[in-house]
């Protein structure tokens, strides 16, 4: 028979609560056990737990608001996610890759977290990229209350919500770390950063990691940062720590750091095995501050709950995930047919009729550069919506507005975002720091609020420490959540060569890495007119968008246009014939463009060879059906672009045409490229290594005489 029950009060919480708090921690020890299960009779493919970790993610769970809060956690949260209300069947159905998995619908490892009813964003496996997407995700709140315009366009928009943001210990060694905890400062944002320190990155121990062992005490010097402590493995003490870091940051204080000191007693993984790097009485020390089985026996000493009691509440949690495990194991996995749902926006098709605005289309004014009219454009698109933000190095016109009317301003490095300030304010268009995963990162976060960040890679050749949050990210957010979340990012971004003096670092290509990201659109116009009317297609797709704009082309005389009227698209995945010919078809984009036609006329005055020159406009996807009707009609085909040879975009059409239109071939598909080289800084050399107008003539003569 049951003792009776004297404890009312732990601390302030009573006696709910803290059985409450047993049974969560509990139930995610359990789930854990049932997926190593699982595993072992090879029911499921991966198990990673969150054992030891469950007090500070109960403790978690109850300091903020589900549903109204927004969480980036990671792959130990499971215990937070069960205290938000995620289910243990909609955990399970995750482990076995159901179709009807939250998470991501089958399509991501268990654990990593993700449910649109209760704020949980889409979680990844890499380490340290949600920190600056937390940032933007709160970012969107701060935004909201400098432009009165968006409060009710940013979803979940409340005035008082906190952005949780988890990670181990190890994380903390990630760059983006860094960068988030400095805009979070900076700008006094409402992130909680929850670091659950179990000691152990797989196997490298936190002293190897981090100098001195200890991330809270480098990162008291942010300002406005509350820095909190806890031993993670007490959920009472972790909640009264939590309670202060949230009260700091839902009154806009500025961010929290919380560092709990928890456990892992099981390995890393179920690939990873402890044994092999920590000392039997490393473990054992762990298992002795197991949060479980103290905080069980501390509800039995402080009279909670008797023995019995506590037995039966197991008994009960127990048979709750032996049932959710079996409904999981029978619920169906995706469909076959299902692949490749969600790899673009299934709502919005930037390359349908909707955004052909072409013919017909009117043009006035004096001829602009492809810089007046992408500046124009911007300025047409944020008096129209205005969710749109621009931000990157150097964009705005001056960061200290007390200058602004006494200074000309930046507006870029090449002047295209000019007067974009002035004309939306700083709350609209500002200067990031010099860190372009930062940029992107953030505009993440700020995407999936339902803000429209048009950003800046200033250069295309430092784009590469954004690359990480590009290819894991930004293209694979829609398709990794089954569609439940997305981010259409607008990432603009000058490229190319033919500069006389651009040498390595300001002359690169790469379109080609890009094109090869599915969920990513990849846009290269060649003129004033088809930039304008692609980035408004851009902005106004909701897919991620790189917008490359060749440096060259900037400013050419040749490629002037009158400005359309505000509202003019052009689709993507629609080729432009820009010369029409018999003989020989060349497919080409960006500055190639120009020299290609100069080549063209040439072939055609000294050889008599009609040329038929087509631009892209988009490589991502590109107009095969212009390109195979043109090669049908000319039996002859050149690639030119300005990137590398080897694996060049030339690879990709040659091989499509070869699959698909070999019969109509009269000779071999032909490609002019730049060498596999790097562009140099004297003239003499960048004129070898980029392809020119002779190099394009060559080809067309060799290959018209096949």
């Amino acid at each position: 028979m049951a003792t009776e029950v004297k404890a009312r009060e732990h601390r302030g919480l009573g006696r709910e609560e803290m059985v409450g708090i047993y049974r969560t921690m509990y139930l995610s020890r359990r789930i854990d056990d049932k997926e190593i299960q699982l595993k072992g009779q090879n029911k499921i493919f991966f198990q990673i737990s969150g054992a030891g970790h469950e007090a500070v993610l109960v403790a978690a769970g109850m300091a903020l608001k589900a549903g109204y809060d927004w969480f980036y956690p990671y792959y130990r949260d499971r215990a937070l996610c069960l205290q938000l209300g995620m289910t243990p069947l909609e955990q399970l159905l995750s482990a076995v890759g159901a179709a009807a998995d939250p998470n991501s619908h089958g399509r991501q490892m268990p654990s990593h977290w993700g449910h649109k009813a209760l704020n949980i964003v889409s979680q990844s496996s890499p380490t340290g990229t949600q920190f600056l997407q937390a940032v933007g995700c709160a970012e969107a709140s701060y935004r909201a209350t400098l432009v009165e315009e968006i409060k009710d366009k940013v979803t979940g928009f409340k005035g008082d919500e906190v952005v949780y943001c988890s990670a181990g210990d190890g994380t903390t060694s990630e760059g983006e770390f860094w960068e988030a905890l400095n805009t979070a400062s900076n700008l006094k944002l409402p992130v909680l950063f929850l670091i659950e320190d179990n000691g152990y990155a797989i196997s490298v121990p936190v002293e190897v990691q981090t100098a001195g062992g200890d991330i809270s005490r480098l990162v008291e010097g942010f300002p406005d940062l509350l820095v909190e402590r806890c031993d993670g493995t007490d959920p009472v003490a972790s909640l009264e720590a939590l309670r202060r870091a949230v009260a700091h940051c839902r009154a806009r204080r500025g961010p929290a750091l919380v560092h709990a000191k928890v456990i892992r007693p099981y390995s890393h993984s179920l690939s990873d095995d402890e044994k092999l790097y920590r000392p039997d009485e490393e473990r054992t020390t762990d298992a002795e501050r197991d949060p479980v089985k103290r905080f069980g026996a501390l509800l039995v000493e402080e009279g909670f709950v008797t023995q019995d009691e506590l037995q039966q509440l197991k008994d009960e949690v127990d048979r709750e995930v032996s049932e959710a495990a079996d409904a999981a194991l029978a619920s169906p996995q995706p469909a076959p047919d299902t692949a490749a749902h969600f790899v673009y926006s299934p709502d919005v098709d930037p390359t349908s009729r909707e955004f052909d605005g072409e013919e017909g289309a009117e043009l006035s004014g004096n001829p602009g550069t492809m810089v007046d009219l992408i500046n124009r454009c911007l300025h047409e698109e944020m008096a129209r919506d205005p969710r749109i933000v621009v931000f990157g190095e150097d964009v705005a016109d001056v960061s200290r507005e007390q200058h602004l009317d006494r200074v000309k301003g930046k507006g870029g490095v090449f002047k295209v975002t000019a007067n974009l300030q002035r004309k939306f304010g700083a709350a609209r268009v500002f200067n990031s720091p010099l860190a372009e995963a930062n940029i992107v990162g953030r505009a993440i976060g700020m995407a999936t609020r339902g803000m429209k960040p048009v950003v800046e890679i200033q250069f295309f050749d430092y784009i590469w420490p954004a690359y990480h949050q590009i290819r894991n990210e930004l293209a694979l957010m829609r398709w990794r959540s089954g569609g439940d979340w997305d981010c259409p990012v607008v990432i603009r971004c000058p490229v190319g060569g033919y500069l006389k003096g651009g040498a390595v670092y300001h002359s690169q290509s790469g379109d080609t890495i890009f094109t090869h990201i599915p969920g990513l659109r990849v846009v290269y116009p060649s003129n004033a007119l088809d930039a304008n009317g692609l980035l408004r297609t851009a902005i106004r797709s909701d897919d991620p968008v790189l917008f490359l704009e060749h440096k060259h082309l900037y400013r050419q005389a040749y490629n002037k246009s009158q400005y359309p009227a505000d509202g003019f698209l052009i689709p993507f995945g629609k080729a432009k014939t820009v010369r029409e010919g018999t003989d020989l078809t060349v497919v080409t984009y960006g500055a190639l463009v120009q020299r290609t036609l100069v080549a063209a006329k040439q072939a055609e005055q000294q050889q008599g060879a009609s040329v038929e020159v087509i631009d892209l406009r988009t490589l991502a996807p590109y107009d095969w059906e212009a390109i195979a009707s043109s090669v049908r009609k000319t039996s002859r085909l050149i690639v030119a672009h300005e990137d590398t040879r080897t694996h060049g975009f030339g690879a990709e059409i040659a091989a499509r045409v070869s699959e698909e239109l070999f019969e109509y071939l009269d000779a071999p598909v032909r490609r002019v490229a730049a060498l596999d080289t790097f562009v140099a800084y004297a003239p003499q050399l960048e004129d070898v290594i980029l392809p020119q107008v002779d190099d394009v003539y060559r080809a067309i003569t060799e290959l018209n005489a096949y």
